[in-house]
């Protein structure tokens, strides 16, 4: 049985949620999941117990339907069995389904990129599916819709910091601004128990060739994912804003 007097968080989503390559990686490994990504860290300072079923490469059916088969494992739908009584929810993903990431890394490694398996419209609806769902399930749950870190940003420089031309660039950018759209669509009409995290706008000026970029660059790694530094930053944000809400539920 649980222990009830200890907050329950679920995190769910893809690699910018699990955080590849930032030490240590739990088991199981091929989930590339860290023991400090963002989910984690917020668990930690509330002493709260979590359930994370975040796994890289995940894509929003991932989530609510279809199980993933990566390496030698098969994971289930990442909304199996989350508990009815979880009071917070965090999620970052639907990148996987536009072929964000992927399609920069193919790029900028010379290989040809594969076509967004769904339009900025069908994004939204998927993205919407997968938080009304969460919602039947954990109805008392306040759900964190965390929003990707900036990996292209206004200070990276063509072919110094990345393989790629401006234009190349700015294209991979309204990609990235596409998902961010379907976030921010994806709030409306559930914001009494969805909360989105801005994270794209603050972190414009901390992605590749910034001071202090909080995602990696394809030579230091995370590969154009969040170091630990930006997974600290997201932790940050969510800790205040769930002290705010426990202590409001007399959950602190």
């Amino acid at each position: 049985m649980e222990d009830s007097s200890r907050p329950l968080i679920a995190s769910l989503g893809s690699s910018f949620a699990a955080g590849p390559d930032i030490p240590p990686q739990v088991e199981p490994c091929t989930a590339m999941r860290s023991g400090q990504n963002y989910a984690t860290l917020l668990a930690i300072h509330l002493d709260a117990i979590l359930t994370d079923r975040t796994v890289s490469g995940a894509t929003l059916l991932n989530i609510i339907a279809d199980e993933q088969h990566a390496f030698t494992d098969i994971f289930p739908p990442q909304l199996e069995g989350l508990p009815d009584y979880t009071n917070i929810v965090t999620i970052t993903a639907g990148g996987n389904d536009i072929n964000y990431i992927g399609g920069i890394i193919s790029e900028a490694c010379g290989s040809e990129i594969s076509s967004s398996p769904l339009s900025p419209g069908q994004l939204e609806e998927r993205l919407g599916e997968v938080l009304d769902e969460i919602h039947r399930r954990a109805p008392r749950a306040h759900v964190f819709l965390v929003e990707y870190l900036a990996v292209l940003g206004p200070d990276t420089k063509p072919e110094e910091d990345i393989p790629l031309t401006q234009e190349r660039i700015d294209y991979h950018r309204n990609v990235a601004s596409i998902l961010q759209k379907a976030y921010v669509a994806a709030e409306k009409g559930r914001s009494d128990w969805c909360e989105r995290i801005p994270i794209h706008e603050l972190s414009q000026g901390h992605a590749l060739g910034s001071k202090e970029p909080w995602v990696g660059s394809l030579e230091s790694g995370p590969v154009l994912h969040p170091n630990l530094t930006g997974m600290k930053v997201i932790a940050n944000i969510l800790i205040e804003k769930s002290e705010k809400l426990l202590s409001s539920k007399g959950l602190l």
